[in-house]
């Protein structure tokens, strides 16, 4: 009995067409730097290599989950700085079982379901067996997300399944209270299921799911889960029944995307989660030509669906389109994936295809959205280089995306943002905010994101109240990290030290590089009396935003009351923050 990993690049054939010598350097790089150590680290050895593949053996299963973790976090920081395409991403998959040794290499059942389970993991991703998280759950900080059972190729008996979840929030668990349902018929949407066989339109796949989900958020009286929230359960095998008890919804629409050169063929469905009963089902045919058609067919059958007695021009706002230019959209879709990637540059390729989608179409909103919440990314973490010349570019930005989109509320609230965070011009930021929530009161963003801004101009109740919103609209949302960033804002605001540093550990907890977050902390725990914590979430701080002084706090934070940027800039000085 061993404990076997398996682990192979992830588009290996892709990488190696656009750049040979390149991908392989990479992989040798990591091997030699990262792999392997690590392997060696904790007691284990590599049976073999096998191009873009290896096969190591551990004595313990809790050794091996332990280095695949090591492995996908350290890969995962070399990453960062590696444009998205050109990435060596490995998938990891473990078993324990019986194997047989010959000559150095290893044979068997173990061998067979480690490498299935490889087969199947994310890229950055690791699949266990339920021997492997029997063994090895609590002992990690990681959350094992069930699979189900699921028939691997060429193995006899289904095998339970578990992914694992690293630094992410813990969704609720099946025996957990069901949330109460709104007033309103709820509806949360899957991501689409990308049937191509194409790993690289998995965005396509996405970005219709999320069209959709945005096409439904216009209507008010839909309470509709946020993309990030639903696409929590992407890839994973779980019953709606689950989904609808987590998420708080009663519908459930899931439904896959296969496209076969310009064909496409959607097929939705939609599921009542309290019973699992199927209300409605279809296909739509299409190419690239008319997908905005394809996307009104289904947004507009959903809600039929879903409010019988809707009428006709309720419906017809269903199907309003931002552009006629499918290129356009295609460039939008792509720069959301990059987005989404919250890597240095993944937000600058988002920048870039924002930035081509704009000059396409200087009308389409969506695009100047986009380009905004880059820019508020690029700032937060860190990563502007010409600060001047930065915000010269937002102003012109924000002013044009709040004027192409007057009615659309991403690009109002993300422009809003950006118009507070980096302009520090909190009126009209909170002013577009407004009118962004009055025209989608979905949209869980630009609920916290317009915490930040009331937090900011001295409102902490009403802050409060809009993270609650927040994360009521996306209870399971990978980015909660954001919304508890905002409701420790809005405790030191409201001078509830312990609140505002339990908030700002929560957030930390699930992104331990959210600067903002980290900066609450310092402050809190320095006010609180709490040396140790202080000491701890300093040291954070000064490796996260090296170049923070008190005398440039005015660059980082935007406090219209000067008691409450006085006392944030104290929090810091008694916290170790030079002066």
């Amino acid at each position: 009995m061993s404990a076997i990993l398996a682990a192979d690049v992830a588009g290996y054939s892709r990488l190696m067409g656009l750049d040979e010598e390149g991908t392989l350097a990479q992989l040798k790089d990591h091997r030699a730097r990262l792999i392997n150590p690590k392997v060696t680290e904790h007691r284990g050895r590599v049976v073999k290599t096998t191009g873009d593949g290896m096969l190591a053996e551990f004595a313990s299963a809790v050794e091996a989950t332990r280095c695949a973790v090591d492995i996908q976090l350290a890969m995962a920081s070399v990453n960062l700085n590696i444009a998205a395409p050109k990435r060596v991403e490995l998938r990891i998959g473990i078993h324990v079982g019986d194997i047989i040794s010959d000559e150095g290499d290893i044979f068997g059942d173990g061998v067979n379901i480690a490498a299935r389970l490889e087969g199947i993991a994310d890229p950055g991703g690791i699949c266990v067996s339920a021997r492997v998280q029997e063994d090895a759950e609590g002992r990690l900080d990681v959350v094992f997300k069930d699979g189900g059972e699921q028939q691997l190729k060429n193995i006899a008996r289904p095998v339970r399944v578990y992914r694992i979840q690293i630094g992410r929030p813990e969704a609720p668990q099946a025996s957990a209270p069901m949330l109460a349902l709104p007033g309103k018929p709820s509806v949360a949407v899957l991501s689409f299921a990308n049937m191509s066989g194409d790993a690289e339109q998995d965005y396509f796949a996405d970005g219709m799911a999320e069209d959709i989900t945005m096409a439904l958020s216009r209507f008010r009286f839909l309470f509709v889960i946020s993309r990030n929230s639903s696409f929590t359960y992407k890839g994973r095998a779980v019953d709606v029944k689950q989904i609808g008890r987590e998420l708080g919804v009663r519908y459930v629409l899931e439904g896959s995307v296969r496209r076969s050169g310009s064909k496409i063929r959607v097929t939705g469905q939609l599921i009542d989660a309290s019973t699992g009963n199927h209300l409605w089902a279809n296909n739509f045919d299409g190419t690239l030509d008319d997908i905005f058609e394809l996307q009104d067919k289904v947004t507009a059958s959903v809600v039929g669906a879903l409010i019988p007695t809707m009428r006709h021009a309720e419906i017809e706002r269903a199907k309003h389109r931002p552009t006629e230019n499918t290129d356009v959209h295609m460039i939008h879709m792509r720069g959301i994936a990059s987005l989404y990637l919250w890597t240095k540059a993944g937000v600058d390729e988002a920048l870039r295809l924002a930035h081509e989608a704009m000059k396409l179409d200087p009308d389409y909103s969506m695009a100047y959205g986009l380009a905004a919440t880059c820019y508020v990314a690029r700032k937060s973490a860190g990563w502007t280089s010409d600060r001047v010349k930065e915000m010269a570019e937002v102003e012109v930005l924000t002013l044009r995306g709040a004027e192409v989109g007057r009615d659309d509320a991403w690009a109002l609230g993300s422009c809003g943002f950006a118009t507070a965070s980096i302009l520090g011009n909190l009126d009209t930021a909170a002013s577009l905010m407004d009118r962004a929530l009055g025209l989608n009161a979905n949209m869980a963003l630009v609920w916290a994101q317009s915490a930040y801004v009331r937090a900011w101009l001295g409102e902490p109740e009403l802050a409060l109240v809009h993270v609650e919103r927040a994360k009521r609209l996306s209870p399971v949302d990978p980015h909660m990290f954001v919304m508890n960033g905002a409701e420790s804002l809005a405790y030191f605001v409201a001078r509830r030290h312990d609140e505002a540093f339990a908030a700002a550990e929560s957030a930390l907890r699930l992104n331990p590089f959210f600067s903002q977050g980290t900066r609450v902390a310092v402050v809190s725990a320095s006010l609180l009396g709490r040396r140790e914590d202080a000491k701890k979430y300093l040291a954070r701080l000064q490796m996260l935003d090296p170049e923070l002084r008190v005398s440039n706090l005015a660059e980082r934070i935007n406090f219209r009351k000067p008691d409450d940027f006085a006392l944030f800039a104290e929090g810091l000085r008694k916290g170790g923050v030079p002066s």
